[in-house]
């Protein structure tokens, strides 16, 4: 893909989409740097571009450019500032603008006066170091999912929040979705009868996404990517093109596989219908799965396991269930998905809330929503404590998966009951010399 193709490919694109009606001064706006301008931080970037309250002013990543991204496209720091500078040009009478600073440590971004909120969509092993570091900037953040790494990073990141008084949207963008919203007040509102099990379908496999899965071999380190800074607080490793990027979700020292990578999706929507949203399991049981065994990869790529909640309801989390949150119980099921709602009786469909049902937070739009909350101080649709407990969920699985037993959990202490080898994976070592300073 030629990087010429790959900035113009916007050319055709309404200017009502662009924010061209001047509603907001750019003066007033609220100032948004992206850290991490690789494969959904690029993507999310043009949403804020969306937005005429917004003003993208910085970029940010450890990558100058190269391909290596979603299906071998190419990314980085330069295409950012490119495509930022492109979309603000539009709105100039001149056709130009070089308004937008490039970084390579997000560390200069969290020093600059003139940013308000950060966007952070870096691999995982980077999201507890980078959010909790942010937080004591000063900054609002909109933190990509999966939340952490580790049950331990995560609540790190709670607590700096807090402290912080920042606003925190987690980037499970299925909150602000209406099927998921309706299906999930058809359940907390009774209408499936007593819950009594909930199948969460997760993708299997590790595909490519990177196109550089037949690179796994060391290689030298390219020109403009600081590699070191790419490891950050993981282990040291050899560069090679099958490592970062996009794959790198295939390595346990970096993510969870899918199992994390879906798991801020669809359990976060089953704890939202169950209700346990602010807590979490107190057993994972039932545990089956097999690993990716090549050089670099070694995440789960079939697996199933439950989550039995004190109430009774069960949360089957499997690769080999129907993709999407089903809720079954005494008298009905539904189901959803990205797309698509079902349900039987097929008249659920029609339920609406009325006076006196619980209502959930009604959010249209994910990223309009944080800046929403970014202006008014309220709490967004996907905060910081939800995100934690629920991707726990899948950080517990993968736990009891590795280690080949069930566990039993503690959602008040956050601890496992009886289990000191479980404990020490809720938490990993950091490289110096990063730190999870809160």
């Amino acid at each position: 893909m030629k990087r010429r193709h790959f900035l113009l490919a916007p050319a055709i694109i309404p200017g009502t989409a662009l924010g061209l009606n001047g509603a907001v001064a750019p003066s007033n706006r609220t100032t948004v740097a992206i850290i991490g301008t690789g494969n959904q931080g690029f993507n999310d970037m043009k949403a804020y571009l969306r937005d005429e309250r917004v003003q993208v002013t910085g970029v940010c990543d450890v990558n100058r450019e190269s391909p290596g991204y979603w299906e071998g496209g190419i990314a980085g720091r330069e295409p950012a500032r490119s495509w930022v500078e492109w979309h603000y040009a539009r709105e100039k009478r001149a056709g130009t603008y070089k308004g937008v600073t490039a970084f390579d440590d997000f560390r200069q971004v969290l020093a600059r006066g003139d940013v308000d909120a950060v966007h952070i969509a870096l691999p995982d092993h980077w999201h507890g170091v980078a959010v909790t570091a942010a937080a004591r900037a000063g900054k609002d953040i909109y933190g990509q999912k999966p939340l952490s790494l580790t049950i331990a990073e995560g609540r790190a990141m709670v607590e700096a929040v807090k402290k912080y008084k920042r606003i925190f949207q987690c980037g499970s963008q299925q909150r602000s979705d209406v099927r998921f919203r309706k299906a999930c007040e058809i359940v907390r509102n009774g209408r499936i009868g007593k819950l009594q099990t909930v199948l969460c379908g997760l993708p299997g496999g590790i595909p490519d996404f990177g196109k550089t899965a037949h690179r796994q071999e060391p290689e030298p380190v390219p020109e403009g990517f600081n590699y070191d800074m790419w490891l950050g607080p993981a282990p040291e490793a050899p560069y090679a093109p099958g490592r970062c990027h996009v794959n790198f979700r295939w390595i346990l020292d970096y993510s969870g596989g899918q199992i994390t990578d879906w798991g801020g999706h669809h359990p976060d929507i089953a704890q939202w219908g169950m209700g346990t949203e602010t807590t979490g399991p107190v057993a994972i049981k039932n545990g089956q799965a097999q690993w990716a065994k090549e050089k670099l990869y070694n995440t789960a790529t079939d697996f199933t396991f439950d989550a039995e909640y004190a109430n009774g309801v069960t949360l089957t989390v499997s690769s080999r269930v129907r993709g999407g949150v089903t809720f079954q119980g005494s008298d009905g099921w539904v189901w959803v998905n990205r797309g698509a709602i079902e349900a039987s009786p097929q008249a659920l469909l029609d339920y609406a809330p009325g006076t006196g049902d619980a209502r959930l937070y009604n959010s249209e739009n994910h990223f309009r929503n944080f800046i929403d909350c970014v202006q008014t101080r309220k709490e967004p649709v996907a905060p910081i404590e939800q995100a934690h407990r629920s991707i726990s969920i899948a950080h517990l699985g993968n736990i009891s998966l590795r280690l080949g037993r069930n566990l039993r959990w503690d959602p008040v202490a956050e601890k496992c009951i009886g289990d000191e080898t479980a404990n020490a994976m809720l938490a990993r070592p950091l490289r110096k010399p990063w730190t999870l300073e809160v």
